[in-house]
């Protein structure tokens, strides 16, 4: 997936279109010096977005705008306070 194009909207949001889902306007918020997904207004004309998807565009958007580390860094400690690869479920 590439990012195809991102503007300022009001309020410091950020819109974005990205090529696999062309026909639809992801709306991204910041919080804590990085970009996350706010809203996917999405389009019928474009494929079901997934949880992967989402978190590939968050990835990308982040990159673009140099914020990429913060958002790494986020991942990271979420992944870590889940208790390990079983997201902190018992067995």
């Amino acid at each position: 997936m590439r990012l195809e194009r991102w503007a300022y909207s009001r309020r410091y949001n950020i819109k974005a279109v990205f090529d696999k889902f062309p026909h639809s306007n992801v709306i991204f918020r910041t919080i804590n010096h990085f970009y996350f997904i706010y809203i996917v207004n999405w389009s019928e004309k474009d494929p079901v977005v997934t949880r992967s998807d989402l978190e590939q565009m968050e990835l990308l958007l982040n990159e673009e705008l140099g914020t990429g580390s913060f958002y790494q860094q986020r991942k990271s400690q979420t992944e870590n306070s889940q208790g390990g690869a079983n997201g902190g479920k018992a067995e």
